[in-house]
């Protein structure tokens, strides 16, 4: 009995050994990664662990009941002979790793098989390849949560199960009996040893490709953070001399290269003394990727180099996209097809789609901006029609009576037109010229109030160079006569302060005017306001152009009480040097 364990121990050798080589095939590694089969699936895993099970009834010994002598190899059998062997380990992993129909499936093709070499075990033997693959069904888990000692105890509980059939079904029973005290102990163990060995081969296949695979992200994720500030401007050479030389440090290879759709951009590595950027597209497989936008491997007689002496013997060749137009290529070089492994180009190939999404992102950044700006200034060229009307009628009023007071009138006018259309050819201008377009406005309404509006200013001359949005003071001056102080009949006043601090610049609009609540307070500035003396679109404006070029500590800040007048402020933070 001991001499039977250690040779079919030394067995387990073939079918572990076979085993490990199995698991190099691809269809394997996809089987251990999917923890529910499609049909096709299935019925591929059910002929893989069926002939699994062949090769391990193929392994084991004959016995012969009538001599109590073991046949090293198993073929047709005698009438008295049976086989010691290890067929039960490929069906028990059928079942453990795809459930019952897998385990069934694969215990049918294994039993069919051993029935076939005959011998007084072969119903019995059949039937238990069958019942083994039931067994093994019901300890089904998610591949990582099957540990080895449940493999243990399956796969020797499965051939326990076996020894029993045998012991009800084989006939005579005598060398049914005989056939079990021999070999039932070895084999149990055996299995069972066999079945946690297949699984650890599994498990080391699983944790390399873990492994490889959180390697793989992990560098994908560095090389991302470290490109991504260069490609947010889109893709041009210097930002691809960055990347090239980001890549070529990550990824180790001879030489990497970016190309738009005619001409090299960059070159990092061997060859760059004949592979120059700003030089045309040198290879026609580059052309043949800039026109299929399929990843291709390159080997020393594709590659078609124009310099002989090319150091570069092998490439791998991505696309790279926006908008699912092929706008350039993104190609690594290698001194010969041999470094280009599986993992290297599933590398290229994800970095290759990285790339591709930055510039994906840079262009909808682009674009929002553009949107932005536009936006902005649709904003800016906004001028009321009401107090262009009542300006023309003052105009109109006083040329006869006071020609003079018209024509400083026409200058003043002119002067906020003028400032109006400026502010939408830029997008900065300066405090001074702000002020000097809200003193334009306010010429124009002192006249109108005819003597009932002050208005007064302490500037400090030192922050009038600051940069703002232009449009920013003039609407919410125009906010403070427009709502402030319009149902005054006298002593309306309107106080301007722009004043520098440490590390920044304070500018404040103070009115005597009517006031508001605290409740149109919180929605000022914040949104635009159904109310019929007013919507604050102004306001709202002014604030959202301030919070978007400084943030939100330049937002508008508003104080307020019921007949004690508005003030409105705004904070702009000192440019950094």
């Amino acid at each position: 009995m001991f001499e039977l364990l250690i040779t079919m121990l030394e067995r387990l050798g073939i079918i572990v050994t076979i085993a490990f080589i199995l698991t190099r095939f691809r269809f394997f590694r996809g089987l251990i990664y999917h923890d529910s089969l499609n049909r096709r699936q299935q019925y591929f895993a059910i002929l893989f662990f069926g002939f699994f099970g062949i090769i391990g009834t193929y392994s084991g010994m004959s016995f012969s009941t009538d001599n109590l002598q073991f046949n090293p190899w198993a073929a047709d059998l005698a009438s008295d002979e049976a086989i010691a062997n290890s067929r039960v380990i490929g069906i028990v992993i059928a079942g453990m790793l795809g459930g019952y129909k897998v385990g069934i499936g694969a215990g049918l093709i294994a039993g069919l098989h051993r029935f076939t070499l005959g011998g007084f075990t072969a119903h019995a033997c059949g039937l238990a390849a069958i019942v083994a693959g039931i067994i093994a069904g019901r300890f089904q888990k998610k591949k990582n949560n099957i540990n080895l000692r449940t493999a243990f105890l399956v796969g020797a509980i499965a051939e326990s199960v076996q020894m029993l059939i045998i012991l009800l079904i084989a006939k005579p029973y005598v060398q049914a009996q005989t056939l079990v005290e021999i070999i039932g102990v070895p084999m149990i163990i055996a299995n069972g040893l066999g079945s946690a060995l297949f699984l650890m081969v599994i498990k080391n296949v699983v944790s390399e490709e873990e492994k490889t695979g959180a390697m793989l992200a992990q560098k994908t994720l560095r090389i991302a953070d470290q490109t991504l500030a260069y490609l947010r401007k889109g893709i041009n050479q210097d930002s691809a001399q960055a990347v090239c030389q980001i890549l070529h440090n990550e990824v180790q290879t001879s030489a990497v290269a970016i190309t738009n759709q005619y001409e090299i951009l960059a070159h990092i590595g061997l060859a760059d003394d004949h592979h120059r950027s700003t030089s045309p597209i040198q290879t026609q497989i580059t052309r043949d990727v800039l026109k299929s936008g399929k990843l291709v491997v390159a080997n020393d007689e594709t590659i078609h180099c124009r310099e002989q002496s090319c150091p570069l013997g092998a490439a791998v060749i991505a696309p790279l996209k926006l908008r699912e137009e092929n706008i350039g290529t993104l190609k690594f070089y290698f001194k010969s097809e041999k470094e280009i492994t599986d993992v290297v180009i599933e590398l290229i190939s994800g970095l290759s789609n990285l790339l591709s999404n930055q510039l994906e992102i840079a262009e909808a950044d682009k674009a929002y901006q553009l949107a932005k700006e536009a936006e902005v200034k649709a904003l800016q060229a906004q001028i009321s029609p009401h107090f262009l009307f009542n300006t023309m009628n003052v105009i109109t009023s006083l040329i006869r009576i006071d020609p003079a007071k018209a024509r400083m009138l026409l200058v003043s006018l002119s002067h906020f037109l003028r400032q109006n259309l400026n502010a939408t050819t830029v997008s900065m201008t300066t405090l001074e010229q702000e002020l000097a377009h809200v003193k334009a406005y306010l010429s124009i309404e002192e006249t109108r109030f005819v003597e009932k509006l002050r208005v007064t200013y302490d500037i400090e001359e030192d922050a009038l160079p600051v940069k703002i949005p232009p449009l920013t003071l003039q609407p919410i001056v125009e906010n403070a006569v427009k709502h402030g102080i319009k149902d005054m009949d006298h002593d309306c006043q309107i106080h301007i302060a722009i004043r520098k601090g440490i590390k920044s610049t304070i500018v404040t609009v103070n009115d005597n005017g009517q006031g508001m609540n605290q409740e149109r307070i919180n929605l000022l500035g914040k949104q635009i306001i159904d109310s019929e003396t007013g919507s604050g679109i102004a306001l709202f404006n002014v604030n959202r152009r301030l919070t978007m070029n400084f943030g939100e500590d330049a937002s508008l800040r508003i104080d307020s009480e019921p007949g004690k007048g508005t003030k409105v402020s705004f904070t702009i933070p000192q440019a950094e040097e």
